[in-house]
């Protein structure tokens, strides 16, 4: 048998295990939001209060889909785009500034020992006040001051777990590979990155849904209006609850979709996990 067909024969019972946990999540679901419905319905709860789940996805329908489908008339569907927009080039930044950082600190051990305390010192920092000093510098108007926003957030976890995952190699690796004649580069390729491939999945799992809580914390403190985090707040304050919460819907499934997306990354970057994934 070859390698191939082992693999696919070990990846078949991971799968099945996969699609085995979609009809519990389902029931989870189900029964909470009938709950929630129906707890709205017998205590006879203001909408204003806490809106119905039914209400919530009728506005989600009609705020996305709008009058003609345009994003002009569909302010759920425009808002959710921009946002998203905001989250997805931040994350890519942080990512990029974030292995890179990694990899000097692991090539430059001096540099290292300079840059961890700071890079450590901005990840303490909030959200809330990094947000309107980068409004202030980078200006309202735009989209960079939000992207930078994100871009922190991301920066330090993945940063911290590449690192790890450089530095983190068995001393008889390094060893072997030196009694070879290997250079640095040589053994940063063919050792530091493929150990560090498991650290850095694992910080873009942790990640992806990290960077919409971002963008939409930063979007608080200004900017265009045509974003989520400005329609959850005007709708909120008018409680208008259903359309905050449509808004809010909507950030879910991006912050999802982009932790799925993460889970695929990870499914094909380390195929030789499946058949652990298989019990």
């Amino acid at each position: 048998m070859s390698a191939g067909q082992a693999l696919k024969q070990t990846a078949r019972p991971s799968i099945l295990g996969r699609l085995n946990q979609i009809p519990p999540a389902l029931i989870v679901g189900v029964v909470f939001f009938g709950a929630w419905e129906l707890a709205v319905r017998i205590f006879k709860i203001k909408e204003f209060l806490l809106p119905k789940p039914s209400s919530i996805w009728k506005e989600v329908v009609s705020q996305w889909s709008g009058a003609d489908g345009t994003l002009s008339t569909a302010p759920l569907k425009a808002a959710g785009w921009n946002t998203g927009y905001i989250a997805v080039t931040g994350l890519i930044l942080g990512l990029v500034f974030g292995v890179a950082l990694a990899l000097t600190v692991t090539r430059f051990q001096r540099v290292g020992g300079a840059l961890t305390p700071f890079a450590v010192a901005v990840n303490a920092t909030p959200i809330i006040a990094l947000a309107p000093i980068f409004n202030n510098w980078f200006g309202i108007t735009g989209n960079f001051s939000n992207q930078a926003i994100v871009m922190v957030v991301v920066f330090f976890p993945v940063f911290i777990n590449t690192a790890k995952g450089l530095t983190d190699v068995h001393p008889d690796q390094l060893e072997l590979m030196r009694s070879y004649g290997a250079s640095d580069f040589t053994i940063l390729r063919r050792v530091r990155v493929p150990n560090a491939i498991p650290f850095f999945l694992t910080s873009l799992r942790l990640a992806a849904p990290l960077c919409v809580i971002a963008a939409i914390v930063a979007e608080y403190f200004g900017g265009p209006q045509d974003r989520l985090g400005p329609v959850i707040t005007q709708n909120a304050s008018f409680t208008r609850y259903d359309s905050a919460w449509a808004a809010i819907v909507v950030a879910s499934a991006i912050g999802l979709s982009l932790f799925g997306l993460a889970l695929l990354v990870e499914r094909y970057a380390m195929p030789w996990k499946r058949p652990a994934e298989a019990v």
